[in-house]
């Protein structure tokens, strides 16, 4: 008898079970068998085409797309890429509209640099700029969820806070991150965001509010477990981090399962971790104002951004001495 050819092969697979799925649900692993011999097949979706007459057939193709939620320019869908009429969803999309300059330099190909931020560049340079953007509106979509006129069928949790003027400036709500897809717990991404105004980043995390970071962190995890409880995830399948620099000026937390596949954006350089932030704020020299402004923070910076361009390519050059 003749063997079957290598493409025939892979039609002759008998699926009995998944044996894993992985690469945020990109990849998955099959049991099966092909003439009673047991086998494993991986399927793994490929990158998508470079060609614009391909990729414009591809958008042409969508279908099944349904609305996740929207916010200010920012909206979430899922969509099928049309493989039958009938198959679930199997794309996420998020659409930016209208999407400025900063948005096309943050998703276009970028070199990164490893840049060292003294509490003087910081007090000179980064603090100023971050009060610019903040000035500009870019946190209108975070204002949106936090006073309730968007996403609030979203909002997974609101902690009153305690102890300081009935909560007011210790509550926080919990919501999912855009990016994820809802659905994949292994890919889990949610965002927990402060409503107090004051805090832009962790550069403003003082020894006063360890107490606070603390219980929001036992807050998070006690809200997800509970959420996700038939899923079985327990709170050591959870990492919670801090981005520098973040995406936008106002504080929130990552909350990550620890088997999402560790993108850029979770990496030494990107992401700090909420545990051992608190033990240096603990672990710091000095009163309660003790702030997390006074250290010097090394982390990486695209080329493309602003603070790249304006500060630290002059300080590499040796042309800014702060």
């Amino acid at each position: 008898m003749e063997a079957p050819a290598a493409a025939e092969l892979v039609r002759q697979f008998k699926l009995d079970r998944i044996l894993n799925q992985d690469q945020n649900g990109r990849r998955v692993t099959l049991l099966g068998s092909i003439n009673s011999a047991p086998a494993i097949l991986t399927a793994e979706r490929a990158a998508f085409p470079a060609d614009l007459s391909t990729l414009q057939a591809f958008h042409s193709a969508l279908t099944q797309i349904n609305n996740l939620g929207d916010n200010d320019i920012y909206r979430w869908y899922l969509a099928s890429s049309g493989i039958t009429e009938s198959a679930p969803p199997d794309l996420k999309l998020n659409l930016i509209y209208p999407c400025t300059d900063k948005h096309i330099k943050k998703y276009s190909p970028q070199t990164v640099r490893m840049v060292t931020e003294t509490p003087e560049i910081y007090k000179t340079h980064v603090r100023p700029y971050m009060q610019r953007m903040r000035d500009e509106g870019r946190l209108n979509w975070v204002f949106n969820i936090i006073e309730g006129r968007a996403e609030q069928e979203d909002v997974l949790l609101r902690d009153p806070g305690k102890g300081s003027k009935d909560g007011e400036d210790e509550r926080f709500l919990l919501a999912p991150d855009l990016n994820w897809d809802r659905k994949t717990l292994t890919s889990l991404h949610l965002l927990a965001l402060v409503e107090r105004r004051d805090i832009w980043s962790l550069r403003d995390l003082r020894k006063k509010h360890v107490e606070w970071l603390k219980h929001m962190r036992e807050k998070i995890l006690d809200a997800v477990v509970k959420l996700y409880e038939e899923s079985g995830i327990e709170k050591d399948m959870l990492k919670l981090y801090v981005h520098y620099q973040p995406t936008y000026y106002h504080f929130h937390i990552h909350v990550v399962h620890v088997m999402a596949e560790a993108t850029s954006t979770q990496s030494t350089g990107k992401a700090f971790g909420l545990e051992n932030l608190i033990s240096q704020l603990e672990t710091m020299a000095g009163g309660p104002e003790a702030s997390m402004a006074d250290v010097s923070l090394t982390y990486y910076l695209g080329t493309a951004h602003d603070l790249w361009s304006v500060i630290f390519q002059s300080v590499k050059d040796g042309n800014k001495k702060v």
